[in-house]
């Protein structure tokens, strides 16, 4: 099944043929659709009076929690799309890997994945493990009605960065050690983690999530080589995993205008691009049969109003020659963002591209 396929088995009706699946299905759209990376956050006063005093991991795990901070930018902002409120790091979690997000931070993990024998403790997701994620879905899908609501989980590569480097890292030196040192190890890691990342995306789908997004943040620091050899496999083993739903799966990565064809050919249908390569030429890279999500630079929000108008208009006319077009930041919504600019921006788009 591909992604121009109505899901069956599914509540999709409404959401099939909104402009957002529309979008990413590659057909014509009545504007360009809109929703942004890290939309639910930081940047939201609502989201940070009910997340106080609540742990990040710990709010991932609580259903009515979850549900809130995902609608909250679809009511402020009147954006496309929601996005599943979660972390990259919660099917680990969920597995019984001893981690935590450390404010400031990131994600830490106690023990890092260093050895053959350290992979046992990699045991493949069950449903049961996440009943908490398939609630939520469900409860959010009864909530956004005609609103499609996208699944979310982090790529093989930089769940496999985290684990082996311990939590974030500038350099990977950990992570590329095993890659180029031990290529058989690291295979066997991606692998198991493909699994787990595939197994995650299928409890969201199955309750109901319209589209899905593979994050793969830390990517960019790969030749284009290296990630064809050591980390293509494990990326088109997820997305080959979710094919059947017949949902859209976008790919998404920071710093990887040398990728981007690679990643359209791991098996996205649409190709996240950030705010390094123009949509034009990023769509060269990709080639044909792909839509593109992006990507205005978040930084440009701190700019004037006048000024994020202007450039907004330098990504659609980049992109007006695409087969389909997601309107998005080049990454994530940065936490001191005014809320107000998020929403005058979305406005802008759909004005700007009424049909």
């Amino acid at each position: 099944m591909s992604a121009n396929d109505r899901p069956t088995g599914q509540q999709q009706t409404g959401t099939y043929d909104s402009a957002f699946l529309k979008a990413c299905r590659r057909e014509p759209v009545p504007h360009t659709p809109v929703w942004f990376m890290r939309q639910a956050g930081r940047s939201l006063p609502e989201y940070r009076k009910v997340r106080e005093g609540i742990a990040m991991l710990d709010s991932c795990m609580m259903p009515e929690l979850v549900t809130e901070i995902t609608l909250q930018p679809v009511r402020r902002h009147g954006v496309d799309a929601a996005i599943y409120f979660s972390d990259i790091v919660v099917p680990l979690k969920a597995i019984g890997i001893d981690l935590d997000i450390k404010p400031g931070v990131g994600p830490v993990v106690e023990k890092p994945i260093r050895t053959r024998a350290d992979l046992e403790r990699l045991r493949a997701l069950e449903p049961d493990d996440v009943t908490y994620v398939a609630e939520a879905v469900r409860m959010l899908v009864g909530e956004l009605g005609d609103t499609p609501l996208i699944g979310f989980a982090g790529a093989p590569f930089t769940l496999a960065s985290y684990l082996v480097e311990g939590g974030p890292s500038r350099n990977h030196e950990h992570t590329k050690a095993m890659m180029y040192g031990d290529p058989q190890l690291w295979a066997d890691l991606l692998d198991r983690l493909a699994g787990i990342t595939s197994a995650f995306l299928k409890v969201q789908i199955e309750a109901g999530a319209s589209a899905v997004q593979l994050f793969d943040s830390w990517v960019g620091a790969l030749a284009p080589a290296d990630y064809r050899r050591y980390v293509m496999p494990a990326s088109t083993k997820v997305f080959e995993a979710v094919s059947g739903y017949g949902v859209p799966r976008i790919h998404f990565g920071v710093g990887t205008g040398e990728l981007l064809g690679l990643m359209g050919e791991a098996g996205a249908d649409v190709v996240g691009v950030d705010w390094r390569v123009p949509m034009d030429e990023a769509a060269r890279r990709v080639g044909p049969g792909k839509a593109l999500q992006g990507n205005i630079d978040p930084a440009v929000l701190f700019a004037p109003r006048e000024a994020v108008e202007t450039k907004a208009r330098e990504v659609l006319d980049a992109a007006a020659g695409l087969e389909g077009h997601v309107f998005n930041l080049g990454h994530g919504v940065p936490p001191n963002t005014d809320p107000a600019a998020l929403t005058a921006l979305v406005e802008y788009v759909h004005e700007q591209t009424a049909r």
